[in-house]
């Protein structure tokens, strides 16, 4: 594996709803509990299972942390550069 594309992380973006969400918190311990998914979430996008639904388009998946109580639902584009969080419920 070339030394460029070892360890490379997804970018993170966050839809309108997913923004206000994040916005909205404002306890510590979730912002640090909502770091930990995402950063997980970069590292490996396909974690999270997929949901039933339409096949056109971005598949979205739903990742639910039961230790830090984070649930998340994103879609991952189609080179896995980017993970879009379109949901967050801490």
């Amino acid at each position: 594996m070339p030394p460029h594309s070892r360890g490379r992380r997804a970018r993170i973006a966050f839809s309108d709803a997913a923004s206000k969400a994040l916005e909205a918190i404002t306890s510590e311990a979730e912002l640090h509990a909502l770091d930990r998914v995402l950063v997980v979430l970069s590292v490996a996008p396909d974690i999270g299972e997929l949901l039933p639904g339409a096949t056109s388009g971005p598949l979205l998946r739903e990742y639910t942390d039961d230790v830090d109580q984070v649930r998340v639902l994103y879609f991952v584009t189609a080179l896995r550069t980017v993970v879009v969080v379109a949901y967050i419920e801490v």
